[in-house]
């Protein structure tokens, strides 16, 4: 039996190196990962002590799609989405966002129901929040209270 020597030994350190590349180079692919920002968050003043709505835009300037899943607050016992359909509004498990696209949730659409509610929040504060996704970081957003009749004027 022979040893090994010089060109195998080279092409099992070529073959080491190249191993180490590929695993590299196939992890700073995420160019085109989901890139999430939320805007426009707004809760009007709830009219009830139990319940309250919070509306918000989420955008998505990356190439990846992805999907809110769920949201939690220190005011709610629970916070659920809502997807509505013509009159009817039902409690859904996500939203998708879109690649390059946006979710909107808004007065009247899609929208986010804080039940149970363990203070009523008044116009002047602010309550926070999780947002929860599939693929990307949670964001937690400072979401101001508005009048009850606040009406925004752009982001929805």
């Amino acid at each position: 039996m022979r040893p090994l020597t010089g060109p195998v030994l080279i092409t099992a350190a070529a073959l080491v190196a190249l191993t180490g590349c590929g695993s590299s180079d196939s992890s700073s692919g995420d160019s085109s990962a989901a890139e999430l920002s939320v805007k426009a968050a707004y809760m009007p003043q709830p009219v009830t002590d139990s319940m309250a709505a919070g509306y918000l835009v989420i955008e998505n300037a990356g190439g990846t799609a992805d999907e809110l899943t769920s949201v939690t607050s220190d005011l709610a016992q629970d916070v659920t989405v809502h997807k509505t359909t013509g009159q009817s509004m039902r409690e859904v498990a996500g939203l998708k966002v879109p690649a390059d696209g946006e979710l909107v949730l808004a007065s009247g659409g899609n929208h986010l129901m804080f039940e149970n509610l363990k203070r009523k929040p008044k116009e002047g504060e602010t309550v926070s929040l999780r947002l929860n996704f599939t693929k990307s970081e949670a964001i937690t957003v400072e979401m101001p209270v508005k009048s009850a009749t606040y009406q925004p004027t752009s982001g929805h």
